[in-house]
């Protein structure tokens, strides 16, 4: 049974919780945390209640960590700071997508601490 919401949105909140889990393709397949959150936002943002909000909260984050990694890099040969900024992208990667993901399920908004707002 579809639930539909006051906007006439359906409440779909096992597609939101995919969504964050989606950007964890990183680990698996070396790719994909960006493009397959992107796709989900961008086919499902006016069908699903949320996924605007979810939507942009991935793909803001997602592209601060990869500003991040881009920054590190260089950063790696002086004094090898970078490497802090890797290990900083790799853990933060990992565990907040997670979090927001049974935030999701719950029915909260999602929360991603230090992210730039490249979208809004």
């Amino acid at each position: 049974m579809e639930v539909i919401n006051h906007s006439g949105k359906r409440i779909d909140n096992n597609l939101l919780v995919v969504t964050h889990l989606s950007q964890l393709l990183y680990y698996i397949t070396g790719f994909g945390g960006l493009v397959v959150p992107l796709i989900l936002w961008l086919t499902q943002k006016d069908k699903v209640a949320g996924m605007d909000e979810h939507g942009k909260a991935v793909v803001n984050f997602q592209l601060t960590l990869i500003l991040i990694t881009i920054i590190s890099i260089p950063g790696i040969f002086l004094l090898g700071l970078g490497i802090l900024g890797l290990i900083y992208v790799g853990l933060v990667g990992f565990i907040i997508p997670i979090v927001n993901a049974v935030r999701a399920g719950n029915g909260e908004s999602p929360t991603y601490f230090g992210t730039i707002r490249f979208i809004s």
